[in-house]
């Protein structure tokens, strides 16, 4: 089970990462000024829409590469990815913090990280590496 302290030390250890805090008070991971990790507290609409299936642990919100990655992660992992129609037509996902595991949550931050760096710092550190 990960934790938003997993989340931020994953994170800043990305290259060129900075940690922010916006301004409803929720925390972000940037790249070059770009979000690419962020906690995202469930809205009323969210909720009404997820029903009985919205998570009541933390949930986090991470940029990913297209709309076909998003679909496979959510058909992979069901119980760990999900989407509100916030996101229709935008590369991100949603994820259940509680259910992440270390190798899952690092995988996820990379692949958010590299789909957001500039270009320059991407062959800097390219992902894998």
């Amino acid at each position: 089970m990960a934790t938003w302290d997993d989340v931020a030390r994953v994170c800043l250890a990305l290259p060129g990462t900075t940690e922010v805090v916006s301004y409803e008070g929720q925390r972000q991971w940037r790249v070059g000024d770009k979000l690419f990790v962020w906690q995202r507290r469930l809205r009323a609409r969210d909720l009404e829409e997820l029903g009985d299936a919205a998570p009541s642990g933390p949930v986090l919100g991470a940029r990913v590469p297209d709309e076909g990655a998003k679909a496979a992660l959510i058909a992979e992992e069901p119980d760990v990815y999900f989407t509100t129609s916030h996101f229709d037509g935008y590369p991100a996902v949603l994820c259940r913090l509680d259910r992440l595991d270390e190798e899952s949550l690092s995988e996820l931050a990379g692949e958010a990280w590299a789909s957001r760096a500039p270009r320059r710092l991407l062959a800097q550190h390219p992902p894998g590496r």
